[in-house]
């Protein structure tokens, strides 16, 4: 390799540190407008909800709504699906090709040497790996649960979590193309081995990174993860010191530092009877049930400090299960932060069955004054726990939590929950928080929830109960539960006694409907459309089939320029996963 010039070295120097920096700025601008959009769009929907009557005519006046609804089915429901689990929207396959392009953009214009030479090595590996250098610290950011990134743009870190890998597996793909060139030019040098060091670490991260090892085997990619960039980054922090390029390195550790800082504060805080804080009843020991052969319910005594919104989760650290003692895993709490099903003042008595109504809302366990978890079995920590739970043990548990956002649906005129088994853990706290505001411009909620067997009903049905008695009239209720196992509920009625009571009073609620079979998601939700009236919600959480297919059915023509210009309603989806983000 001849040696390069005082020009070229000039060169390298100065685009080596100008380039990154504007990628910086590109990457800030971006965030800012999604910002912009984000905060904007709730003072939208809210417009839309008090403004948005159903017109039967075509009407000119309802253009910038159609136009924001095209924007939404193209950008979040129509998707690219891979496989049986795995689905982009265009939104994340706009932003993934995007950062790609930017990143491989600034890596090869300007590569000329000041001798002609095109496309010299020299010049595009050092800047391949200082542009990746530069992501290090976004990239970790992205990764904590307390972040700028979610500050600024209203996004949670859980739907952030994407972009944080697909960022770390560009990042990689550069960074595995600089050790290239760099063998090629330099192949005998310490700070060689260093990198390539950091590169194996890196490499093995990935890969454990992928989602059926990160769902299937979750403790693996835990130690991994942590083990690996922690080599990974002092390897390339060393590696890249002799290059006047670690000060993209160090500021990484400073935001993970940072989050851990602000999680252990919240953990002492919300468990500070274990510090010697304070005595006695402080302490949090949950008690676990086994409802079935893959659900655990795991409940503790709510902390009085401790308040949380619906659709919100908590990392659960249970010493006495887990195989390290920090391990933090995260569950979607499902019991509700609020006093409404405590209440026994209940609209439209009858005196019929108001001895029973009170029996119903004094009896069970206290829904709304614990922390209740249901914890979906697979491998690891989970098998551990249903082990547990099989034999009806207790366990010390710290709460670190309350993370992500909580949909505030009280501005929609109509408002439906989708849920499958357990996929509960999240519709169901935002349909009772309706429920708690159903004097607000709600007027119809419908609750869809699909079901293995039609004892799943027990795990929800005394608050079920309770939050149809006590909607508002002005509300409208409607709840289908779809049974797709064999047994009946009539059969299980008859030999359950314990619950035999509270199920018969459930369907013999207006608006109470059981069926067997499978739910047909695509004609129920363009059903609820055609009646509903100014604006539109619709929560899911359950598999990627529910997802998807709640996703088909609202796109075009549901949600088309034609629905909205002729008085259709505007429909806005939150989508929430089963899985480990």
């Amino acid at each position: 390799m001849s040696e390069l010039s005082e020009a070229d070295i000039s060169a390298l120097v100065r685009e080596n540190d100008t380039y990154p920096e504007q990628v910086w700025y590109t990457i800030a601008a971006f965030l800012f407008i999604v910002g912009c959009f984000q905060w904007g769009h709730y003072d939208s929907d809210e417009e839309t909800a008090t403004t948005n009557v159903i017109q039967y005519k075509f009407s000119l006046r309802r253009i910038p709504l159609a136009i924001i609804n095209v924007y939404r089915v193209v950008a979040f429901r129509w998707t690219l699906e891979i496989g049986q689990s795995y689905t982009l929207n265009v939104a994340e396959v706009f932003v993934t090709v995007a950062y790609i392009a930017l990143l491989l953009i600034y890596a090869f214009i300007n590569t000329t040497s000041v001798e002609g030479q095109k496309l010299d090595i020299i010049y595009w590996s050092n800047r391949i790996a200082m542009l990746a250098s530069s992501q290090f610290p976004v990239v970790t950011a992205l990764g904590t649960k307390n972040n700028l990134v979610s500050l600024v743009t209203g996004i949670s870190y859980d739907r952030l979590n994407y972009v944080h890998r697909m960022m770390a597996r560009t990042c990689f793909m550069l960074l595995w193309v600089h050790a290239a060139g760099e063998v090629v030019c330099f192949p005998a040098y310490d700070w060689l081995r260093v990198g390539i060091t950091a590169m194996v670490a890196f490499s093995i991260l990935i890969i454990v990174s992928l989602r059926p090892v990160r769902s299937d085997v979750y403790e693996v990619f835990f130690y991994v993860h942590f083990l690996g960039v922690l080599i990974f980054l002092v390897g390339g922090y060393y590696h890249t010191k002799g290059a006047h390029g670690s000060y993209w390195i160090w500021p990484s550790f400073v935001f993970w530092a940072f989050d851990r800082f602000i999680r252990v504060v919240r953990l002492v805080v919300f468990n500070h009877s274990y510090f010697g804080f304070k005595s006695g009843t402080g302490t949090m020991d949950a008690t676990t049930e086994l409802l079935s052969e893959d659900i655990v319910r795991l409940r503790l005594r709510r902390p009085q400090h401790f308040h949380w919104s619906p659709g919100q989760t908590a990392y659960l650290i249970m010493p006495s299960v887990s195989t390290l003692p920090f391990e933090a895993h995260p569950f979607t709490i499902a019991s509700f932060d609020s006093s409404l099903l405590s209440t026994a003042k209940l609209e439209d008595q009858s005196e019929s069955s108001e001895n029973y109504e009170t029996q119903v809302l004094a009896s069970g366990a206290p829904f709304w004054k614990e922390l209740v978890f249901l914890i979906n079995v697979h491998g690891g920590f989970t098998k551990k726990l249903k082990e547990v739970a099989a034999a009806k043990g207790q366990a010390k548990v710290f709460v670190d939590g309350p993370y992500g956002p909580s949909s505030d649906l009280s501005s929609y005129d109509t408002s439906v929950f989708v849920a499958g088994g357990s996929g509960i853990s999240y519709t169901f706290p935002v349909f009772l928080s309706v429920i708690e505001h159903g004097k607000s411009s709600c007027k119809r909620v419908v609750f869809i929830w699909s079901i293995r067997g039609a004892d799943y009903v027990q795990w929800i049905e005394e608050a079920l109960v309770k939050a149809v008695q006590l909607a508002p009239s002005s509300l409208t209720v409607s709840i289908r539960i779809f049974d797709t196992g064999s047994p009946s509920m009539h059969s299980r009625t008859s030999c359950d006694k314990e619950g035999s009571l509270t199920s018969s009073m459930l369907l013999s609620l207006r608006g109470v409907n059981m069926e067997k079979g499978r739910s047909d998601l695509d004609a129920l939700l363009k059903e609820e459309v055609s009646m509903a009236s100014g604006s539109m919600s619709v929560s899911v959480c359950g598999s990627q089939g529910i997802a998807r297919a709640v996703r088909r059915a609202l796109r075009f023509p549901v949600s088309g320029p034609s629905s909205i210009l002729s008085g259709g309603p505007s429909v806005t989806p939150y989508v929430e996963s089963f899985g480990y983000a």
